[in-house]
């Protein structure tokens, strides 16, 4: 190995992060299987709840909807809408709606997304108890289920394999892949493994509802009543209120970041960055970052960039509470944008006038040229190509008799300074009055 890239390897580790994923366990799991023939793990195939989707679309409208999860996404509006009116927000209570908010939003962020779906750094055990816990009380499904949806999501995004593609309809990936049945089978398949062998996963896949309730409701109502007095406020608004925004924050990801804004670092999927959609959405609106960089434990790079997620997560990390938090490095990053610069450009100039190309100019020779100025034709030979100025004399800054002078001639050391230094836009004008290529020099 050379010096040269001995240097660059050591540049790549000391600047980027990459995930560290523990060993394959011994033996399979009993709920996954090995491809052979692409030499990757999937969870094994199981049978459909709900019939194929051909099966689906046959059923009448009120049997196709998911009752469960749509009385999941809208009670919490409709709560809502009901209280607003008959109980007033004691501003207690909106601390304790902006704490759960935000608990709740990270369980969705940074335990959820970061950590167990893409494992973007590591937790000690009681981050990880509080992303569990609170994570559930977001009532998205469980650690478990969440995860493996969401890696199914990256691995076949826009395809028919994704859960909740776009390219299927704003409001379907929005809450329509959730509010309709679907034929599981239909989702791409994804290694799990890992998730499957978490203890804490897997208590809290099993034990969901009860701890979904706990701290979804009883703790923030419990600590209402007994601390100032407001039951009805923190159901209204700490439970019920945040649910619902909490929810709409997690649903925008899936469809707003997948529409609007810039594809900044990858035109290769529907993702975009958009500081509206990272308002909207606890953090999560630099997507197009995040589908090109999935391991990155940051969405937006920038430091300014609205992430709450990325800005707790490195404070924990002084502290020793997360480690190995996964980065790529400035370098890596600025290879991905400036492609997609590259890429934008270059569409840009297809669309532009650019002149004659030189592949379709015929070749002259001195005794052709001598013959065209012979017939009236004002010709002038730059840089081994013929330009016919004839309609361009009375247009010439520098005036016609130079022009004139240079009829029939080699005016290429003229043209590049000798006289004057031609500009860019000169050299671009002048594409468009290519006349031929110069097949012999002068003697």
């Amino acid at each position: 190995m050379s010096a040269a890239q001995v240097q660059s390897e050591t540049s790549f580790k000391s600047r980027t992060v990459l995930p560290e994923f523990p060993p394959e366990p011994q033996k399979a799991h009993e709920d996954v299987e090995f491809d052979k023939d692409k030499g990757v793990v999937f969870e094994k195939v199981k049978k459909s709840k709900y019939m194929t989707d051909q099966e689906l679309k046959l059923l009448p409208w009120h049997k196709r909807i998911n009752w469960l999860s749509t009385a999941i996404i809208f009670t919490p509006l409709v709560c809502l809408c009901l209280g607003i009116p008959f109980v007033k927000l004691r501003w207690q209570t909106a601390v304790l709606f902006a704490v759960q908010y935000y608990l709740t939003g990270l369980g969705i962020t940074g335990g959820y997304h970061r950590l167990w779906a893409h494992r973007s750094y590591r937790a000690t055990w009681p981050v990880e108890l509080v992303l569990a816990l609170w994570g559930a009380a977001a009532f998205e499904g469980s650690a478990r289920w969440w995860a493996r949806n969401h890696r199914a999501h990256h691995r076949y995004v826009d395809s028919d394999k994704d859960p909740y593609a776009v390219h299927k309809g704003f409001w379907y990936a929005h809450l329509g892949w959730m509010v309709l049945k679907q034929d599981v089978r239909r989702a791409g398949r994804v290694d799990i493994s890992d998730l499957n062998a978490n203890k804490l996963l897997k208590f809290q896949h099993k034990y969901y509802l009860p701890i979904a309730l706990t701290f979804g409701f009883v703790l923030p109502t419990a600590v209402a009543h007994f601390g100032w007095g407001d039951f009805w406020g923190a159901l209204v608004y700490a439970c019920f209120g945040r649910m619902f925004f909490v929810h709409q924050a997690t649903f925008f990801i899936n469809s707003m970041a997948h529409t609007f804004g810039s594809q900044t670092y990858s035109t290769e999927h529907s993702s975009y960055d958009s500081i509206i959609t990272a308002l909207f959405s606890f953090g999560e609106g630099y997507h197009n970052y995040h589908h090109e960089f999935p391991h990155d434990y940051r969405n937006g790079v920038m430091w300014y960039h609205f992430d709450p997620t990325k800005w707790t997560l490195r404070f924990l990390s002084w502290f020793g509470l997360v480690k190995r938090l996964v980065r790529f490095s400035k370098n890596e990053v600025k290879k991905a944008r400036l492609q997609v610069e590259q890429q934008n450009l270059e569409k840009q100039m297809k669309q532009l006038d650019w002149g004659k190309p030189l592949e379709s100019l015929p070749e002259m020779t001195w005794e052709d040229i001598e013959a065209q100025v012979e017939k009236g034709l004002y010709l002038v030979v730059i840089d081994g190509l013929v330009y016919n100025v004839t309609d361009f004399l009375p247009s010439h800054p520098g005036g016609r008799k130079i022009l004139e002078f240079w009829n029939g001639r080699d005016a290429s050391r003229a043209f590049n300074g000798e006289v004057y230094r031609h500009s860019k836009a000169a050299r671009n004008l002048m594409a468009h009055i290519r006349y031929a290529k110069l097949v012999e020099k002068l003697q």
